[in-house]
């Protein structure tokens, strides 16, 4: 069972929609102590708001302790962001799962927000990467991470920027996979195949 993370800044909804779409089980997950085979971070909003959510809640620990234990984590836009140890958004110290800042675009060379269809290049084999498509994002704001290798898929807005992330069990996509049509569907459905 996918446990897909509610809190009050998120879009978690629609992330249960598409996994229900794909045949999954799935279920909000509103407080500490659910059980999940696999985590869904969704994210809309900021980084400030979303962290100070979680620790409201009390699922901050819950997130560390899960991704600790091996569970299967998928962080989606800001779910993505709050994966690494600071963003600008906010001033906010975010999971620090992965090393790495999150930074604003450039707002003198680009629109902010990116919103709307990118590319996306994978650029190392995973069981949950595509071999390249078009994905769809809304965001302001993209993770620098300290390690290149955590890089898993790029896209440019005024230059390459990390689309995807992943170590070990913990993933998290800048572009959101619940409406990004096929591509989209297939990345959510082989991370639900993760156990």
């Amino acid at each position: 069972m996918t446990g897909v993370i509610h809190y009050k800044a998120g879009n978690a909804p629609s992330v249960l929609n598409a996994l229900r779409h794909i045949g999954e089980e799935a279920a909000l997950i509103t407080a500490p102590g659910q059980p999940a085979d696999r985590l869904i971070l969704p994210g809309v909003g900021s980084a400030l708001a979303t962290m100070r959510s979680l620790r409201e809640l009390g699922l901050e620990p819950e997130i560390r302790a899960a991704i600790g234990r091996g569970v299967p984590f998928l962080g989606i836009c800001v779910g993505l962001q709050v994966l690494f140890e600071h963003s600008e958004e906010g001033d906010a110290e975010c999971l620090g799962i992965f090393p790495g800042v999150v930074k604003k675009f450039d707002e003198r060379a680009v629109r902010v927000p990116q919103m709307g269809w990118n590319r996306v290049d994978f650029v190392r084999a995973d069981p949950v990467a595509e071999e390249g498509g078009y994905f769809y994002f809304v965001n302001s704001y993209y993770a620098v991470p300290g390690d290149p290798s955590l890089v898993l898929g790029q896209a440019d807005y005024n230059g390459a920027f990390c689309a995807m992330a992943a170590r070990g069990n913990v993933y998290g996509a800048q572009f959101h996979v619940e409406k990004s049509g096929d591509a989209g569907l297939r990345i959510l459905k082989r991370f639900c195949g993760l156990s």
